[in-house]
């Protein structure tokens, strides 16, 4: 049984047929016939072609695990026209910039649309950006104020991988794991969030995994709450975008993502307190960012996730495989949202599920938060509309798939944020 698949992976096969994966090279004849979610027009002028890439440098990279078998289904969500290892933009879209990412995604925060894409259902390895996963889990269930202590569970991390540097035995807020987190990407700081959440670190993935699910992406399957590298654990350039939207959702998360530095507190005589910096450089680069997430690992090279607001229209992009020239990952999201807020407004080859949450309703711990915070600036509106349904997402969407598999906090080997 396919765990990644509704219904144990049984597909009907009319289903089946009209969202198989269409290979690199092949040119698309659709079918007339076939109902397509841009309508008439698409079914005849829309083709799939390669990805535009940047020349980049050759690197020797892990072997990377092999990723679930492809779920035709999981790849159609948000419309067929995304079920592909290929560009899927608008036929009248300007073409997108080259980058040295695997896959990526631009879509319209509010509105839903996906604008333009690039295997936007492909397996991927999310590295740190999987950080953003927990965000949107936990973020609505602590109290900001609340000060906890650190385990010896919480430091336990894989040498030499990012940690903000808590100390075992010390005492901080909630708020401050957050800032370490987003910030600095403190993998500490992701073992000790996730356990407050859930109880313990592996009832916190699997918490996080259970609001994938709910969220429509159906591809993400986290095995550490970090990002750090494990076995079974994977993501889609599509599901980021589902992801982030959420995220952008909760006020708390845009105070934190938009931190430019804050002060870790002393932690006794012989641990004294030190700054650290937002490493997400589009905040200081890109004029009306919203927030992001940077990563890095052997296995995920670079991955990004961003957002950001222009003229009243807020674009989220997410980027995955990246290498880190010739543009480093934030910038080549940032080139991608340039495009992407170039192509007009009613620009689509598909949509953004919806999981029926409404940012209307912000989170108790975001009400309840102080606003002015440490360390942290004036951030904008974090309040994000529900997009619209494709018909084939909603069907997808009521399959109802749960993620059963066990969440085991393996450690990577050979990791390093930056």
């Amino acid at each position: 049984m396919n765990r990644f698949a509704p219904n144990g992976g049984r597909l009907t096969a009319a289903v089946a047929t009209a969202a198989l994966a269409v290979p690199l090279w092949a040119a698309v004849a659709p079918d007339p016939a076939v109902a397509h979610p841009l309508g008439a027009a698409a079914t005849t002028s829309w083709r799939v072609t390669p990805c535009p890439k940047a020349a980049g440098p050759r690197v020797s990279a892990p072997t990377r695990p092999s990723p679930p078998a492809a779920d035709p289904v999981h790849r159609a969500v948000g419309g067929d026209l995304l079920a592909t290892s290929g560009l899927a933009v608008p036929p009248a879209a300007t073409p997108p910039p080259g980058v040295s990412a695997t896959s990526w995604l631009v879509a319209d925060l509010d509105t839903g649309a996906v604008l333009g894409a690039c295997g936007a259902h492909e397996y991927a390895t999310p590295a740190s950006v999987q950080k953003l996963l927990l965000a949107a889990t936990m973020i609505s269930k602590l109290d900001p104020k609340r000060v906890v202590t650190i385990t010896r569970e919480d430091v336990d991390i894989e040498p030499g991988s990012s940690s903000v540097g808590l100390v075992e035995g010390g005492r901080y807020s909630v708020e401050t794991l957050w800032l370490g987190l987003l910030l600095a990407s403190g993998n500490d700081a992701a073992n000790t969030l996730a356990r407050l959440g859930g109880g313990t670190a592996e009832a916190g993935v699997r918490e996080m995994n259970a609001l994938a699910a709910r969220l429509g992406a159906y591809q993400t399957h986290a095995v550490t709450p970090s990002g750090l590298d494990a076995p079974g654990q994977f993501t889609s350039a599509y599901d980021l975008a589902l992801i982030m939207r959420a995220c952008v959702a909760e006020p708390l998360f845009q105070k934190y993502a938009l931190t430019r530095y804050t002060q870790m507190p002393d932690q006794g005589k012989h641990h004294k307190g030190f700054q650290i910096q937002n490493q997400n450089l589009l905040i200081d680069n890109y004029p009306g960012v919203l927030g992001g997430k940077t990563g890095y690992t052997d296995l995920a090279r670079h991955t990004y996730v961003g957002a950001a607001e222009r003229h009243g229209r807020r674009l989220v992009v997410s980027v995955l495989g990246a290498e880190y020239v010739p543009l480093r990952g934030w910038e080549q999201g940032a080139a991608l949202l340039d495009w992407g807020f170039a192509q007009p407004a009613d620009a689509s080859v598909g949509r953004l599920v919806d999981s029926g949450a409404t940012a209307a309703n912000p989170s108790a711990a975001a009400q309840a938060a102080d606003t002015p915070g440490t360390g942290t600036n004036a951030l904008a509106d974090g309040g994000t509309g529900t997009p619209p349904l494709l018909a084939f997402g909603a069907a997808v969407a009521a399959a109802g798939l749960v993620l059963s598999a066990a969440a085991r906090r393996r450690r990577g080997s050979r990791v390093r944020r930056h």
